[in-house]
């Protein structure tokens, strides 16, 4: 399998500052217990020995509340970069298959649009047509004028016979559901 851009699982751990904060909080927790049996104090209701109690309950609970919501997260995160991993290698055997049929669609194309008589600048601005990409955003892409982006469209649409940027996507991808026959 090759090696990917996503990081392992040991990387969703819980992190040593994490970790730190955690060993803090139980570590406040456990020497106020020391602390308060230390003391030996003589009434358990004192404000003293209630302000240590609460202090004491409020670290246990926070530090065992991160622990938790780590772990939480942590699998979560797991899931996620495995579910990331899948899609990513999905992709890479999609793109590995499909490289062959988009390089013989390309020179299909190509073919077409030679056969239509296109200039060089019309192949290139009926490429970007084909992708969906706008007159601006092909006048900005190539340095060249919103009008003349779309005089070059109007005349792929003459020299093809085709009524505009649908008809031009169609011709080309009508076969790939399986029904409809093809015009030259």
């Amino acid at each position: 399998m090759p090696e990917s851009s996503v990081p392992d699982d040991r990387d969703a751990d819980v992190r040593p500052l994490d970790r730190v904060v955690m060993v803090v909080l139980a570590l406040v927790g456990v020497g106020g217990i020391v602390d308060l049996l230390l003391d030996e104090p003589t009434s358990w209701l004192s404000a003293h020995v209630v302000l240590e109690l609460a202090l004491v309950a409020t670290s246990i609970t926070l530090a065992s509340t991160l622990w938790l919501r780590w772990r939480d997260v942590s699998a979560e995160l797991r899931g996620a970069r495995r579910s990331l991993e899948a899609r990513e290698t999905e992709r890479r055997e999609w793109q590995t298959t499909a490289e062959d049929a988009l390089q013989s669609m390309r020179t299909a194309v190509e073919a077409q649009m030679e056969r239509w008589a296109l200039t060089p600048t019309e192949r290139e601005i009926a490429f970007l047509l084909l992708q969906g990409v706008g007159h601006r955003q092909i006048a900005e892409r190539t340095g060249r004028s919103e009008r003349t982006v779309r005089q070059h469209a109007v005349s792929i649409y003459d020299k093809s016979g085709l009524d505009g940027r649908a008809a031009l996507a169609g011709f080309f991808l009508q076969g790939l559901s399986g029904g409809g026959s093809r015009q030259s």
